[in-house]
């Protein structure tokens, strides 16, 4: 099975169903890409704070798929913002991948009490002109953080990663980033604590289907369009997680999980989460 793949703004494309790799240490997310790899994903996330990226080079390169049918994501936090220091930073952080460039570099938060961000984004369009980074983005952008990039850089984020699922729904976000050309990508995908595959509504389409509610979670994620990235090292779960491609959700399961969300206040304060 090929994951689906959607344009970026930087002419490259990304697959719409990743691995996410927080929180495996260095030995869990080598042996998961390996086995995620075998299965069929081709798109690994990662962040400097997860403190895995030697771990996600190790399972690149034993993974048995060339480098450039990988799409490897990584993200530099706080400590790299400002002063140029994103160009150390992603240097450091290939050396632990042991790649020559990453698909795609985000900003892990905007930090705006820091009022950083614009600088370091500036910083991020020297790397991709470098070849360092095929694509840029951020992670946890609001849309006027987004508004000042692009009125003070003229360049427009690839991607913005946000926490995403059918309980926070984030539709205003969403429209946001589609109106101006960014790729929405979920992180946290299947809601926090299990609670939400645990609803009366995913447990109805879910039989419907003959699929788990974690399957229809992530085939809605799909068929809105949205970049997606579950985490798992359980080997079952990630061939569950990976087919998802073999189905499709009616308008009345999609109008039925429309009645999760919880509302635009839901979720956390990305700024000062472990994401």
């Amino acid at each position: 099975m090929t994951t689906p793949t959607l344009p970026l703004n930087s002419g490259t494309t990304i697959p719409q169903l990743g691995l996410g790799t927080w929180p495996l240490d260095d030995q869990e997310v080598e042996r998961t890409i390996i086995e995620a790899a075998a299965i069929g994903y081709r798109h690994i996330d990662t962040a400097v704070k997860y403190g895995n990226e030697v771990g996600v080079g190790l399972g690149v390169k034993h993974s048995g798929v060339d480098r450039d049918e990988l799409f490897v994501t990584t993200k530099l936090d706080g400590t790299y913002q400002g002063d140029d220091r994103a160009l150390d930073g992603l240097d450091a952080s290939l050396a632990r991948l042991g790649l020559d460039y990453v698909d795609l570099l985000l900003i892990h938060w905007p930090l705006p009490a820091r009022d950083e961000y614009v600088s370091t984004w500036e910083t991020f369009i020297r790397l991709r002109e470098a070849g360092k980074a095929r694509a840029i983005g951020v992670s946890n952008f609001k849309p006027a953080h987004i508004d000042r990039l692009i009125a003070e850089t003229g360049v427009v984020p690839a991607v913005n990663q946000i926490q995403l699922s059918p309980a926070i729904q984030r539709r205003e976000q969403r429209a946001y980033d589609s109106e101006h050309g960014i790729v929405t990508e979920s992180w946290s995908p299947l809601g926090a604590g299990g609670d939400l595959l645990r609803s009366p509504v995913l447990t109805e389409i879910a039989e419907k289907h003959d699929k788990t509610p974690g399957q229809v979670v992530l085939r809605w994620h799909i068929q809105n369009g949205l970049v997606v990235i579950p985490k798992s090292s359980n080997a079952q779960r990630l061939a569950e997680n990976f087919d998802v491609f073999g189905f499709e959700l009616d308008a009345a399961d999609l109008a039925g999980i429309d009645t999760l969300d919880e509302g635009p206040d839901a979720g956390v304060d990305s700024d000062r989460s472990g994401h």
